[in-house]
């Protein structure tokens, strides 16, 4: 019997990486599943790989309609929502002097203000029980040159574990956060890093991580359906690390 049997699950960043691993798993166990991305061509692939119990909505985690429209679709096709999965994020990392506007504004956008966005328009649509869980990163914890902007937002998110568990736990809403660390996903490449960074950075994971090797992101699919499911009714606010050791070692 699968753990998410006749329940209905809502993904951002569901087209590729992490959320796509997700919703691979959701719908192996019984979950009917809407993933939501901006990028047209690879959520009509994911939606096709995913089969009939999964339908793909292109939309942008910073426009509220989009939201609206993924959430609308997921309630009047499956029924009303039991798992959200805040996924979506973008990671940019410059030096502090080389840090502007557009670099800070674009990724508190997506990965804070989206991530609330995602949670507000969610609200109309829950079951009561339901499970939402945030996707946050190791860098919240550690010192990561380079990433001051991204650590920050990642740490707003972690943050928001905890004062919306608090604000929806009369609503029987439980709210939770995995923290991925080095994990093999698309989201290097859209960094805006050479390839030889990207494997400079490959490098520095065997060496900073106890595990030696990084994750894959059906790893990091394993805790958000741990959290998304019912074996976790009695966590609330948590944050779980999934990065190897990397920050508790």
């Amino acid at each position: 019997m699968g753990r998410l049997n006749g329940k209905t699950a809502v993904i951002t960043g569901g087209n590729s990486g992490i959320g796509l691993a997700t919703a691979k798993l959701f719908v192996d166990e019984g979950a009917k599943v809407v993933i939501f991305g901006r990028d047209g061509s690879t959520l009509d692939r994911a939606a096709t790989a995913l089969g009939p119990a999964a339908v793909g909505v292109q939309g942008d985690v910073t426009h509220v309609e989009d939201l609206q429209r993924a959430f609308g679709l997921a309630r009047n096709r499956f029924g009303k929502v039991d798992v959200v999965f805040a996924n979506a994020g973008v990671a940019e990392f410059r030096p502090l002097e080389m840090i502007d506007n557009a670099h800070f504004t674009r990724q508190f956008d997506i990965n804070v203000k989206g991530v609330l966005s995602t949670v507000q328009q969610a609200l109309p649509h829950l079951n009561n029980p339901a499970s939402i869980v945030l996707t946050t990163s190791g860098v919240n914890k550690i010192g990561l040159p380079m990433s001051s902007v991204y650590s920050a937002t990642k740490a707003a998110v972690r943050s928001f574990a905890r004062t919306l568990s608090a604000e929806l736990i009369g609503r029987g809403v439980r709210v939770n956060a995995v923290s991925p660390g080095y994990t093999e996903t698309p989201i290097f490449g859209r960094m805006g890093l050479s390839e030889e960074q990207i494997q400079g950075i490959a490098a520095d994971a065997l060496k900073s991580v106890p595990l030696g090797r990084m994750a894959d992101p059906a790893e990091i699919a394993r805790v958000a359906l741990f959290l998304a499911s019912t074996e976790s009714s009695y966590l609330v606010g948590v944050e779980i690390d999934a990065d190897g050791g990397q920050t508790s070692i």
